[in-house]
């Protein structure tokens, strides 16, 4: 066996607690290293991360000395044989010293290939774990470029209905003003099916694809528009990323801030609109306006019972906001609830002072967890931009009202 061992140094100015943190768990790893993780830490238990990318690695934990060592074994999808990962941490100033071994590779290309990969990847990752426990930045997020768009569900059904031969791909529900799709000339209901020259059969698919370029980067997007195969060239936008308030206080008072202008935006679009109206559904299997101000309360719940899984160190986003604030008996159960639309809209604000209020409180212990609070701040706050999600929702029901 080789003894070529990938060996990196990190001084990072964060407690050793937070540092252990992050090797030992799901949400914290998911933070910094991984899209997706499942950690076990305890003797014996288990370790698997994942990434948009299909890579994926499983292990079992070797040694776990609280705010001292972690160690676990390694076997990455396609690698040769299971490898031995070391993480020691040390006291550095008023901060950790972080020294991670990656080793037990063997000789060949196959493990040359593969020590090669885990080099790479521990450095991206090493520099991103300093800035995420030192500032809350997750670096993948805001060196990432932005497409401008926003997503829809994509079945065989769906695809029927707007003429697309396809029921595999990204479907758009609309794209938001002078970024890169609008500019690309795409709208509401193009599917994309291939991005930069790969694959797009799923929003992993597409943020794969997306991972391995910058902003200014011009790339070709290739998509239906009903059965026709288009192909465009797009450049790849900027992302805005608000600062978020250090305290919880100042956090709640700027996503209420972002909700009023929000509200401001939805009264507009309101304005004069009757009970009959709201209630007329525009084609089959289409919300009406009620129903989608009904996606907009249960969107704001789910980012309340995120909240409290976050602050019981565990989550299960993206999963939830994918799939549970989508249902049609979820969404039909809360219009059945509030079938007036002043009732409609008043659960909404209602709700959203909810969230600000469960922001406004949250302990000193959960703000000193920086990336998982800098996530929860930049997350709130651009959802809450009305130049986004309540924008887009405020076109289709403004579409929806024109339909009655």
């Amino acid at each position: 066996m080789s003894t070529d061992t990938v060996r990196l140094t990190q001084k990072i100015a964060a407690p050793e607690a937070e540092a252990y943190r992050a090797f030992t768990r799901s949400l914290v790893v998911r933070e910094w290293m991984s899209d997706g993780a499942s950690i076990d830490a305890r003797p014996a238990g288990h370790l698997f991360v994942s990434w948009h990318s299909g890579y994926c690695a499983m292990g079992e934990f070797t040694a776990l000395q609280p705010d001292r060592r972690v160690a676990f074994t390694w076997l990455g999808r396609g690698e040769p044989g299971a490898t031995q990962v070391d993480v020691d941490l040390a006291p550095w100033g008023d901060g950790v010293e972080v020294t991670l071994a990656h080793g037990g590779f063997g000789a060949g290309d196959a493990w040359q290939e593969a020590r090669l990969a885990s080099e790479r990847g521990w450095i991206a990752g090493m520099e991103n774990l300093k800035s995420v426990l030192e500032t809350g930045e997750d670096l993948r997020y805001v060196r990432r470029p932005l497409l401008g768009v926003h997503l829809d569900e994509l079945d065989a059904g769906i695809a029927a209905r707007l003429g697309v031969p396809v029921s595999e791909g990204v479907r758009l529900s609309g794209v938001i003003p002078g970024l890169g799709a609008e500019q690309a000339g795409l709208q509401r209901d193009d599917v994309i099916v291939a991005f930069a020259g790969r694959p797009a059969v799923d929003y992993a698919g597409l943020i794969a694809a997306l991972t391995s370029h910058r902003a200014g980067d011009r790339v070709e997007v290739a998509f239906y528009r009903g059965s026709e195969r288009h192909t465009t060239e797009m450049v790849l936008s900027r992302r805005h990323i608000p600062a978020v308030p250090p305290t919880p206080p100042g956090l709640a008072e700027a996503v209420r801030g972002a909700n009023a202008e929000a509200r401001a935006e939805l009264a507009s679009v309101l304005a004069d609109v009757s009970d009959v109206q709201a209630a007329h559904r525009p084609a089959p299997g289409e919300w009406n306006a009620l129903e989608v101000l009904a996606h907009l309360v249960s969107h704001e719940r789910e980012l309340q019972t995120w909240i409290t899984d976050l602050l019981c160190d565990d989550e299960r986003w993206p999963d939830r906001f994918e799939n549970t604030e989508v249902v049609p008996a979820r969404i039909a159960a809360i219009a059945r609830a509030y079938p007036r639309l002043a009732e409609m809209v008043d659960a909404l604000h209602r709700s959203q002072e909810e969230t600000a209020g469960m922001v406004a409180t949250l302990p000193p212990e959960f703000v000193a967890h920086r990336g998982t609070y800098w996530r929860l701040g930049r997350t709130l706050l651009e959802d809450a931009q009305p130049s986004s999600h309540v924008r887009e929702h405020a076109a289709q029901i403004r579409a929806a009202v024109a339909s009655a």
